[in-house]
This record gives structure tokens, sequence and C-alpha cells, in this order.
């Protein structure tokens, strides 16, 4: 299986607007965005689906969440709400398979979405 987009981000084989980085994640804004935030909040690990998660990756599941929430405070939205979501395979709507957790914010949000 060939890298996927986020992996080729990551070993900076192609750019990004990365907004953060530390040695587990990488934060990176969506070049096709659904609100005026909308962020990428990748593992360095690969993990194709979040079906392919298991107990050794808790810890990591849970970084990617509160990274998401130290970006929408460190931006300024956390107060007035966002969304996170993750997409797990083709009717989850998930098109890279490499999990991922968007962080959609500074609009109000409906459900279902739109």
């Amino acid at each position: 299986m060939s890298d996927s987009i986020f992996t080729k981000i990551i070993n900076r084989e192609i750019p990004a607007n990365i907004e953060y980085e530390d040695d587990q994640l990488i934060v990176i804004h969506d070049i096709n965005p659904q609100a005026p935030t909308h962020l990428l909040i990748v593992p360095k690990k690969v993990i194709p689906t979040i079906n392919h998660a298991d107990a050794s990756d808790r810890e990591l599941l849970g970084e990617m969440i509160l990274r998401a929430q130290a970006v929408a405070a460190k931006l300024g939205f956390a107060e007035d709400g966002y969304r996170l979501v993750f997409n797990c395979n083709l009717h989850g709507g998930q098109e890279v398979y490499h999990i991922h957790l968007h962080l959609l914010g500074e609009r109000q949000m409906k459900w279902p979405p739109g």
C-alpha cells in the first residue's frame, strides 16, 4: 500500500499549512474546508481506520482530542463551540485511509451537517 497524503505531509514530501506539530501529531488546515476554520488532527502513527485502532492506541486517541481542544482555544473559538468528527470507511465519508480528526469551528453547526 502506498503512503497516504498525510504520510507524505508528515515526511515533508508535499507542503501543508501546519498549525501544530509534535512527536505524535500534526495539525494541518484542510484543503477543502467545510467551515471557516477546518483543521485535521493527524497522528504520525498510521492507523487506516478507527476500526483498526486498539487498546494500545487509547492514549494517542485521547491526545488527538485534547490537541483539538487546545487548538480551538488558541484560535479563539473554543467558547463559542466547535465540532469534532472522525469519518470511518466509505459510508462514513472517509477519503484518506489514515485516521484523522476534523476540527470545525467559527460557524454555527447544524445536524445533519451542511
